[in-house]
């Protein structure tokens, strides 16, 4: 083994000066803030089944459900008769257009997400859909959609039929979790899962205007992990997110998951351990351990592994209930930031029911890299009240946010070196049902923190599904 823990001293829950915190002295602008500005109805009567403890319209790994672009914010989801929808508004406006674009969903299985992208060298919208170890269905818009949104109209004949490959480049026979990412020059990729939980790799293709190349995978599957229960020879890397900073850096926060669930002190829990790090300096084509060394090739032999040295940033054993896919975000600097969440030791050294005890005794934590190139980790004080996932944002200012599930939004800033976090939004009126999906892309253009939730409902009874947006310090 060669796991190495990176300045696990400064990760210990230590107490630092907020001068210390943030790494860098600054003029303190204002601290957090959100008014709710309003809510708009997507659809009254959106498809409803719980399904992994999510709905298919609102998993917070669903990277770009929601998203803006040159004045306009688009959504999609599925319909109660299972059609997939995508609409559109001016931003601010209360009525959305929406489109169906030809596709049922195939099975009530909430990984079964609909993510989109944009890419910006032909102005296109991309959806990638209704994928869980098994095929994808991939639609496309015409080029120019997006770049004259107010001069083109919203409708069927603007997508393309819905194919089960992208563009005649087949991908891999069992695919999860499409996430689109716009490059710094305009090109889009898709980062997706080959394989199954406990054994699969990361991958990458890319669309550079003309055609999609299948650039190839990037994290193993393989090599030995050891716990003190016992050891396991499989897992996948669960991504928190991959994202470009204004620097052109491509950066990814993760998670492990084991395959053997021997690794475990009991088998209610989950076989997740361990907050790792890495990033890009050349789109993707080779990833770098936070001291720089290159760790692995995209479509090469040499592959981002679990016995890499220099990957963890956050020791943690398989025996607290660590959520994989929860989320990460970038500051002014390029400086990453990420939330994970688990069940802390002063709860106990085992749990024994992953649901249950994340509900129970879940918290959430900020971890993020100062700008000396320390990394500290920072408890919200916030109680889960869920099995389910966190979600962050930073503002203009780079006061953090974290949208809890239910809709709550906790806030700190970076003046205090985030150690300030209080709850700004409670939920009240909304009866979401758990996870939210975050307009990532709005925040920088026009300071709004834009969350799709779904209202709670029960069985396969179809309920109302929003997007409700709240202004930032301006």
């Amino acid at each position: 083994m060669h796991r190495r823990t990176l300045l696990a001293a400064a990760l210990a829950g230590a107490v630092v000066s907020p001068a210390l915190a943030s790494g860098t002295a600054r003029a303190a602008g204002p601290g957090p803030s959100v008014t709710r500005t309003g809510t708009t109805t997507l659809d009254g009567r959106a498809i409803f089944f719980v399904s992994y403890d999510g709905l298919v319209n609102n998993n917070a790994f669903q990277k770009n459900g929601l998203l803006t672009y040159k004045g306009y914010q688009y959504a999609v989801w599925y319909t109660a008769d299972r059609n997939a929808v995508v609409g559109r508004r001016v931003l601010g406006g209360s009525t959305w257009s929406t489109v169906k674009v030809g596709h049922p969903l195939k099975a009530s299985d909430s990984h079964n997400v609909i993510s989109m992208g944009v890419s910006e060298v032909d102005g296109r919208l991309h959806l990638n859909m209704d994928s869980h170890s098994d095929g994808f269905t991939y639609v496309k818009s015409v080029a120019g959609l997006m770049d004259n949104p107010a001069g083109l109209s919203w409708t069927a004949s603007r997508f393309g039929a819905p194919q089960s490959i992208l563009d005649g480049v087949a991908l891999t026979s069992q695919f999860t979790y499409p996430q689109f990412v716009a490059t710094p020059d305009g090109k889009l990729q898709l980062s997706y899962r080959v394989a199954v939980s406990g054994n699969g790799r990361n991958a990458l293709a890319e669309y550079d205007g003309t055609k999609w190349t299948n650039l190839g995978e990037w994290s193993a599957s393989t090599g030995t992990y050891a716990s003190e229960h016992g050891s396991s020879t499989a897992r996948n890397m669960y991504l928190h997110g991959i994202d470009y900073d204004r620097n052109g850096r491509l950066h990814s926060f993760f998670t492990w998951r084991e395959q053997n669930g021997a690794v475990m002190c009991n088998g209610g829990g989950i076989t997740n351990h361990d907050t790792g790090y890495v990033y890009s300096d050349d789109r993707g084509r080779t990833w770098r351990n936070d001291a720089g060394t290159v760790v692995g090739v995209t479509g090469g032999s040499d592959k981002v592994s679990v016995t890499d040295a220099g990957l963890v940033i956050d020791p943690l054993n398989p025996d607290h209930s660590l959520m994989n896919q929860e989320s990460q975000f970038t500051d002014s600097a390029g400086r990453p930031h990420a939330i994970i969440s688990y069940v802390p030791g002063r709860f106990g050294q085992c749990t024994t029911n992953y649901v249950a005890d994340r509900t129970a005794n879940g918290r959430a934590f900020h971890v993020r890299r100062n700008a000396s190139g320390t990394w500290q980790k920072t408890e919200i004080p916030v109680p889960l009240n869920s099995s389910q996932r966190t979600k962050l944002i930073l503002d203009k200012y780079d006061n953090a946010y974290a949208i809890f599930p239910f809709g709550r939004i906790a806030g700190s800033s970076a003046a205090s070196g985030y150690t300030d976090w209080r709850i700004l939004f409670d939920g009240s009126g909304l009866n979401a049902f758990g996870e939210v999906v975050i307009d990532e892309t709005r925040v920088a253009q026009d300071g709004v923190l834009s969350f799709m939730y779904q209202e709670k409902s029960s069985g396969t009874t179809p309920s109302a599904l929003h997007v409700t947006d709240f202004r930032l310090p301006a």
